[in-house]
């Protein structure tokens, strides 16, 4: 990684203001799953034991400019309060008086929280004077918000142009590194695992990997309008019209770079979108008027699994179905199991956030591969090559 880290900085003595990514889901008070929270105790107790005072930044929910009870870091900063040794701050905002007044009354090796930096509209707008508000809190800026790096906002971006050094935190120098050796630097076979509902998500993500791919395995929605692409009938399965040549295309392009498009054989299908709906499974020119498809057939989950169970890198971003109802999970967790058999094998397998990460906990495999990532955004326009605003800003080494 050619970006400052924080194991490169003397923090002694020093405020560190860290973005962490401490979205964490809140009801009544108690959060349902502190993954988040967890995952930035490695760079949160390094700038504690290094002697610094730790000033943490995140946002919670969706605000939208407005001060919002329920979206409160509070809570949040007294569940840290039970994971750390040290004592945790909370200011009430975190720009102004109320901010400053928290920082200055935490000692050396203390943590304040600040209030959810989207209760100011000018967080998500990356505004400058918010910006040097930020940044006033501190000497040193850490990143270690991957969930959020693909936002070029004032937390994680601008603050960059008013506090230096910036440096990346654990979290996201492990996100960085697994991302990038994985895709630029691969143990072959390579694949590519993608899912969920639309074509229209991923279309990046494929044109990027189909130069460095050896095999793109595609499930779930998306897989239909493939389908459509080949002339195959698809009932009432989701369709994206507009995006039926463009998959042509792709199928050409693979063909033309030796990558190996795998489809679906075989689908199971329902009448309604429902848990308890009618259900068959059909070969994959069997979808009839009237029925949907709503996961990948058996016989597409077998040579799945094959694929990727051979595989020595595994990236998987996307359901193989309609995964939150368990009649149409079977799919979605075979190639979960799929992944773990890969990395007993001794592949690098990749979860890449968002439903495959929920997915992959849901089987209770989370512990069974390589990296689940913590940014389902982040890590699809990563995949897709775009240069992500949070990381672009880090001081270079």
């Amino acid at each position: 990684m050619t970006k400052l880290s924080l194991k490169d900085l003397d923090l002694k003595g020093k405020t560190v203001v860290m973005r962490v990514d401490f979205n964490v889901p809140i009801k009544d008070g108690v959060i349902g799953d502190d993954n988040r929270i967890r995952q930035a105790l490695p760079s949160i107790n390094h700038v504690i034991e290094a002697g610094g005072k730790l000033v943490l930044l995140s946002h919670l929910g969706r605000p939208k400019g407005e001060r919002k009870p329920e979206f409160s870091l509070k809570p949040v900063a007294g569940h840290l309060q039970s994971l750390v040794s040290c004592n945790v701050h909370f200011g009430e905002d975190c720009i102004g008086d109320q901010a400053r007044k928290a920082v200055e009354a935490a000692k050396a090796g203390e943590i304040v929280v600040l209030e959810n930096v989207r209760f100011h509209p000018e967080e998500t707008k990356n505004d400058p004077g918010f910006s040097k508000q930020l940044a006033e809190h501190g000497d040193i800026f850490v990143n270690d918000a991957f969930g959020s790096s693909h936002r070029a906002h004032s937390s994680v971006a601008g603050i960059t142009e008013h506090l230096q050094p910036a440096a990346a935190g654990y979290l996201l120098q492990k996100e960085i590194e697994y991302l990038q050796n994985s895709v630029e630097n691969p143990k072959r076979p390579f694949v590519a695992v993608l899912g969920g509902a639309k074509v229209s998500d991923k279309i990046g993500v494929i044109e990027n990997l189909i130069t460095k791919v050896n095999t793109i395995i595609i499930g779930g929605g998306m897989t239909y309008t493939f389908y459509k692409a080949q002339g195959l009938p698809i009932g009432n399965s989701l369709l994206e019209e507009d995006k039926v040549e463009l998959a042509g295309t792709l199928l050409e392009k693979a063909k033309s770079n030796n990558v190996n498009i795998m489809l679906p054989v075989d689908s199971i299908v329902g009448r309604e979108f429902k848990e308890d709906t009618e259900t068959k499974t059909v070969a994959q020119d069997g979808i009839e008027d009237g029925w949907m498809a709503m996961d990948i057939g058996p016989k597409s989950a077998e040579l799945f699994g094959d694929e990727i169970k051979d595989a020595k890198t595994v990236i998987w971003n996307g359901p193989m179905g309609v995964f939150e109802m368990d009649a149409f999970a079977k799919g979605t967790f075979a190639v979960a199991g799929a992944m773990s058999t890969a990395t007993e094998n001794g592949a690098i397998t990749i979860i890449g956030g968002g439903d495959s990460a929920s997915a992959i906990k849901k089987a209770g495999l989370e512990d069974k591969v390589s990296h689940v990532s913590t940014g389902g955004g982040a890590s699809l326009e990563y995949l897709e090559g775009i240069e992500l605003p949070g990381i672009a800003s880090l001081t270079d080494k």
